[in-house]
């Protein structure tokens, strides 16, 4: 489990080099910089009240944990660590501080997933400011929702999807990527379009960084997935199984439809193939097949590449495609499990298509579209109170977003290209002479 954690804090640094290549070069600083800074203020929220809203006990039928329960992680540190008699808290079988820190990083990776959505123009400020109150407001309660669980012995009451909807989210799909796919929508129609959109080519200006970013993205995701298992087990083994395969086939999917529909399979198409597979196995790798998976995993990728281009028919500017791969993906991974369901998976559900009928498709689907609503109209009101703090001015102005974000933002370039533009010292002399030699003609020359 800390090895889990690990690799899901690793992935936050991994979406934003995926997010920074994606972005022009005047912008990549501040793209990459929205999500780590999501690092540390949703870490120190965390720890001062954001687990015990998620994981506190119910004070609410199902909404909300309790906000004064472990309000700076009172009671889960307090223990014997050393000597013969070694006690500490619990959750389940694991030590409650690795619960807390394991959890904390989805918090982390959900905020900074909605930051792709507003590229180019959003103002640091209002941005820190919004992720601040849409984690406090949006992402703690749902968490409660979908991943508090009730204990065995009833002495901790846990959220409505996983208690009463019995809705399946393994790893997130509604927590995290609906979450944030709904909330990236609703911040790019208040934040308004990047200037010149969609007129002008706003093309990645690093697919490199793309392609690294999205490795270290599926590296970090088998801490996302089979760490959900909460230990070293055949659960855990599965959904690694099933994270490999669907990941495979949602790449592979989106290069055919790339190459029927544009002529070329890109890199850039391999790495959004990779992502909207892993969005879509997150919630579902614990009860589908391995078969089951690979089927998901195209269909997911299918709905995913046709989806990234409904922003120019509705006109909101998406600039890095998160409604069209974090929330068709997460809908359609989430919704899918009420078709492919296998009884003989750990979940031990039955869907559709394995003579379950709609019990379960039914509780999928109301358990997405609770998320979608509460977080996109949530998200619509705070970022409405955010852009009035700001007194309208929830973006930078027009001077700067064309001169470009990260010097206008925080006053440094990603890269220095003074050395091309002269030379200084000894070496700029030598360069100079010898460009003045060829030059001028040769005396032999004017002779001539």
């Amino acid at each position: 489990m800390l090895a889990s954690t690990a690799l899901v804090l690793f992935m936050t640094p991994g979406l934003a080099l995926f997010y920074g290549g994606m972005v022009r070069s005047k912008s990549v600083l501040n793209m990459m910089m929205m999500s780590l800074s999501a690092m540390g203020l949703v870490g120190v929220l965390w720890v001062l009240y954001g687990y015990s809203l998620a994981f506190g006990n119910d004070v609410g039928g199902g909404l909300l944990g309790s906000l004064t329960e472990f309000w700076g992680l009172k009671g889960l540190f307090v223990g014997t660590y050393t000597g013969d008699a070694i006690s500490f808290t619990l959750s389940g079988s694991i030590p409650a501080l690795v619960f807390v820190g394991f959890q904390a990083t989805f918090a982390i990776i959900t905020v900074a997933l909605i930051s792709g959505a507003v590229a180019d123009r959003m103002k640091f400020g209002a941005w820190l400011l919004f992720a601040g109150i849409w984690a406090t407001v949006v992402y703690f309660p749902v968490a409660h929702w979908v991943f508090a669980f009730t204990s065995t012995d009833g002495s901790v009451v846990g959220g409505w999807i996983a208690n009463s909807l019995k809705a399946i989210d393994f790893a997130g799909g509604t927590a995290v990527h609906i979450n944030a796919g709904v909330a990236a929508l609703a911040l790019a129609i208040i934040v308004g379009k990047r200037r010149g959109w969609p007129r002008e080519p706003m093309r990645p200006h690093n697919l490199t960084l793309v392609m690294l970013g999205a490795g270290i993205l599926w590296f970090g995701w088998f801490g996302f997935n089979a760490g959900s298992a909460l230990g070293a087990n055949g659960t855990a083994a599965f959904t690694m199984v099933n994270t490999i395969v669907a990941t495979c086939a949602a790449m592979l999917a989106w290069l055919v439809v790339e190459r029927i529909r544009d002529g070329k399979a890109t890199t850039l198409g391999a790495a959004s193939g990779i992502v909207a597979g892993l969005v879509a196995i997150t919630p579902s790798c614990s009860s589908v097949s391995p078969l089951g998976a690979i089927a998901l995993g195209a269909i997911a990728s299918v709905l995913c590449a046709l989806a990234v281009g409904l922003k120019y028919r509705f006109g909101f500017d998406d600039s890095l495609d998160v409604v069209g791969v974090h929330l068709v993906g997460g809908i359609a991974g989430t919704v899918l499990v009420g078709f492919f369901a296998d009884p003989g998976s750990p979940a031990a559900v039955a869907g559709l298509f394995y003579g379950g009928g709609a019990d379960q498709l039914w509780r999928q689907a109301v358990g997405a579209l609770a998320v979608l609503l509460y977080s996109g109209i949530l998200t619509f009101i705070i970022a409405l109170i955010v852009k009035g703090i700001f007194r309208g001015k929830i973006r930078i102005d027009e001077e700067a977003e064309v001169a470009g974000i990260d010097e206008s933002e925080h006053a440094e370039t990603a890269y220095d290209f003074s050395s091309h533009r002269g030379l200084g010292g000894l070496a700029g002399s030598h360069a100079a002479a010898q460009a003045a030699a060829v030059a001028a003609p040769s005396k032999e020359g004017v002779s001539q």
